[in-house]
């Protein structure tokens, strides 16, 4: 009997960090899935795996069902490729005895590549701000895009990889466009600044660049649509794993701090739609049983204690994100990301073990508006102050969000608590209602929940019939 052809696309309905590896690779053995589609973001990804036999890898590049010896990886065109550091993370994979990582990537030829030198003035950029930092994993994400607005078609894509002349050409050139806003930049005479400059300085750089693209782009399969129209035809399950989160999206998110990517379903709805995708599709949204966020911008419901009580070891103090924060449950926030999306299926929910070590179980489901007063109208829904609801603008407009940004930083949570139903200790009957009123509150079923790291701390929920999808095109 042939599998039925079935699509499941994820999505982070917070700032990222919810689990998109660990689900992912749970679905991809459970589904059996043939293929992990990244459809947005680029190597500031970091979605850990566990397995049961005490492997781990931080996925980046590669989908996160790579484990799996017959799971291959497409990188779409909206996928934004460092060759350099996907070569490390090939490394890193053949240590855990995983070879042929690479022989079982496909990559969009028309995939934009990061260049060291975007990734070096992405830095620079980001220190030059000083205390104004917006919270860039440094990895050139955002000076890579802005740079396609600047340049066009001079950009370097996965294809050029293999014409060594064309490869060249482009190098060359980024490097000097670089060079001359490297020359623009007020910056301090730090050790960290002088790291990043000495791409600019070495003369065989360029050269050795060119090198080892080459050889990347003699490792991978570079494709076309028609390609990639196959490998969607294909019978079985085909996984899009998604990026950072909904509430970083680069068009409906807190600017300015957001990502340079657009974190909704909408790019996976493109190639579905593009390609006539003849199978089932589920929409997954996941979900953290409490809210974190790594990198500066509003964070309503961030809590100090939360924080040093609930430390993440994936997610650690570094120079471009800075600390990682941890917050109670925003409903307000969770349900806007879901509004942003659109039609959702299923939610996913993780790290509830955790939930143990909390001190008290809260979720926010509104906010008092402490600010200058003023009219909040085209923001939130909202009554004597008492914010319900933050609206979704459209069509989307960058000044109103950089204008939503401003208003968040007054809003202060107002909690639900739920007591213990013991008195003194939560209970599995305390956790089930948590979780009922997560799926009441945002009107989603949920499908999965995770209680630890490996794809043996998931479950499918009692009664869900997740396998049967409830949306297709």
């Amino acid at each position: 009997m042939q599998a039925k052809r079935q699509a499941i696309f994820i999505a982070d309905l917070g700032f990222g960090d919810a689990g998109k590896g660990s689900i992912t690779d749970f679905l991809t053995r459970q589904l059996s899935a043939h293929t992990i589609v990244r459809y947005n973001g680029g190597p500031q990804a970091a979605h850990t795996v566990v397995t049961g036999d005490g492997k781990h890898h931080t996925f980046s590049q590669f989908g996160s069902g790579t484990f799996l010896p017959s799971t291959k990886t497409l990188l779409s065109r909206f996928m934004l490729i460092n060759p350099l550091n996907m070569l490390k993370e090939e490394s890193q994979l053949r240590e855990l005895g995983i070879t042929d990582a690479l022989q079982r990537t496909q990559i969009d030829r028309r995939a934009l590549i990061i260049t060291p030198f975007q990734k070096a003035i992405n830095r620079l950029k980001e220190i030059a701000r000083a205390d104004n930092r917006h919270g860039s994993c440094g990895e050139g994400i955002g000076e890579c895009m802005a740079d396609v607005l600047k340049y066009g078609d001079a950009m370097l894509c996965a294809g050029d990889l293999q014409d060594r002349t064309i490869l060249s050409q482009k190098l060359r050139y980024l490097h000097a466009a670089k060079q001359n806003e490297l020359n623009e930049l007020s910056l301090p005479h730090t050790e960290p600044v002088k790291r990043e400059c000495t791409i600019f300085t070495n003369p065989r750089f360029i050269e050795d660049c060119i090198d080892v693209y080459r050889y990347f782009s003699e490792q991978v399969e570079m494709v076309d649509e028609t390609a990639i129209q196959m490998l969607l035809a294909q019978p079985g399950a085909v996984i899009f794993e998604g990026a950072q989160g909904v509430l970083l999206d680069e068009n409906y998110g807190f600017a300015p701090y957001t990502t340079w990517s657009t974190t909704t379903f909408a790019n996976a709805d493109t190639l579905v739609q593009e390609h006539a995708y003849p199978g089932e599709i589920i929409r997954l949204g996941l979900l953290r049983a409490y809210n974190t966020r790594h990198g500066a911008g509003p964070f309503p419901t961030e809590d100090r204690t939360l924080t040093l009580t609930l430390p993440d070891q994936h997610n650690t103090w570094n120079d471009w994100q800075r600390t990682f924060r941890v917050g109670y449950l925003d409903m307000v926030a969770t349900h806007y990301a879901k509004e942003v999306l659109g039609q959702l299926d299923y939610l996913a929910l993780t790290n509830i073990d955790r939930m143990a070590m909390m001190p008290e179980w809260k979720i926010c489901n509104s906010y008092s508006y402490t600010g200058e007063p003023t009219d909040l109208s085209p923001f939130f829904a909202h009554e004597a102050g008492n914010i319900t609801k933050i609206n979704v603008q459209q069509p989307v407009d960058l000044v109103h969000q950089e204008n939503l940004t401003q208003k968040l930083w007054s809003c202060t949570p107002e909690y639900l608590t739920l007591p213990p139903t013991s008195g003194w200790q939560y209970t599995q009957e305390d956790k089930e209602s948590y979780l009922s009123l997560i799926e009441k509150a945002l009107e989603v079923p949920i499908a999965i929940t995770s209680s630890g790291p490996t794809a043996e701390d998931k479950q499918w929920v009692q009664a869900r019939q997740f396998l049967q999808p409830v949306s297709s095109y």
